[in-house]
């Protein structure tokens, strides 16, 4: 029995005090009205109505009933409506992820932009590397996140590819750091600190090659992430590290600094080297809440990391070691 339509009957019913204007109510004929109240009845082992020929009148039992029936009948709505709004993406948990080597300005600017564009959704934000992103995109644990190009997009769409160029951390007594801009080949002879290479494989095969065809193949690769870490290897180990003009602090990134923490920023000449980012979600997936975190996240990256569109906007292809445009 479809206990909720049956419900909607007997409060019909109970309202109008006749089967025919609450048959016209609920948009059915009189005989299946009269035959789902029988029923009702009889599932319930109460009478609901008296009935006689001229009119119906409800029961000390049908009276006791017929508050419960307006309050499961509305907590039933309640429960559609909720449904439908988690269906179109307007309600309930999106998860989400964004890059290690992003900002804090980025972060803040992603959480607080979401919630004005989609209100009433709970948002579990992860820091996850490309490639743990992708693993949870496959496992479905993963509903939208910021990953690195390139990388195998098979099974995903992708909001806009978005560059941030980077610069080159080195130490602050080193002959180019007194260069406005840095060529990669006056880097020769300087360790290269990058992330593992685990974290997003074709990326470090990538920028590798870019180095090499640029001139800088680095003596020996440190594997490093955390600021201070980097920082470290930097002062001490005879390293050079890349990273993008957003994630430095001031007193590093100020060209025109005479003194400082040991370590500056330079921008490379020609702007050879670049983290592309999108926003990615398995492919079918893309609800509303997903778009409005692809919306806030493309948002903050412009705004607070000076990312800009890729040009030509053309599609991505994979191929063995790295990816290029085509």
């Amino acid at each position: 029995m479809d206990l909720v339509r049956h419900l909607e009957c007997f409060v019909a019913v109970a309202e109008q005090s006749h089967f025919g204007r609450a048959a016209a109510r609920l948009g059915i004929a009189q005989p299946p009205l009269s035959q789902r109240i029988q029923r009702l009845e009889r599932e319930l082992g109460v009478r609901l109505f008296e009935r006689t020929s001229r009119q119906v009148t409800i029961t000390e039992a049908g009276t006791l009933l017929l508050a419960e029936a307006r309050e499961l009948l509305a907590r039933s709505e309640a429960f559609m409506a909720t449904a439908r709004r988690i269906r179109d993406g307007e309600t309930g948990l999106l998860r989400a992820a964004l890059l290690p080597d992003l900002a804090g300005e980025t972060v803040a600017a992603v959480l607080a932009d979401f919630p004005r564009r989609h209100a009433g959704l709970e948002l579990e934000l992860h820091e996850l590397s490309t490639a743990q992103q992708l693993a949870r995109f496959a496992s479905q644990d993963l509903d939208v996140g910021v990953i690195h190009h390139p990388c195998d997009v098979t099974g995903l769409e992708l909001g806009p590819v978005l560059r941030r160029e980077l610069g080159v951390l080195l130490p602050h007594g080193a002959a180019a750091a007194a260069l406005d801009e840095v060529p990669l080949a006056s880097l020769t002879g300087y360790d290269l600190i990058l992330f593992p290479r685990t974290s997003a494989p074709a990326l470090y095969d990538d920028l590798l090659t870019t180095c090499a065809r640029n001139g800088f193949t680095p003596a020996a690769v440190r594997h490093g992430q955390g600021a201070s870490f980097v920082r470290g290897l930097v002062l001490s180990a005879g390293a050079v590290a890349f990273g993008p003009y957003d994630t430095q602090p001031a007193d590093v990134r100020d060209p025109g600094a005479d003194t400082g923490p040991g370590v500056v920023w330079r921008p490379l000449a020609g702007a050879p080297l670049a983290w592309r980012h999108s926003v990615a979600w398995p492919k079918g997936r893309g609800d509303a809440a997903v778009g409005a975190f692809a919306d806030a996240a493309t948002q903050a990256l412009r705004t607070t990391a000076g990312a800009r569109a890729e040009v030509p906007s053309q599609p991505l292809h994979l191929r063995p070691a790295s990816e290029y445009w085509l």
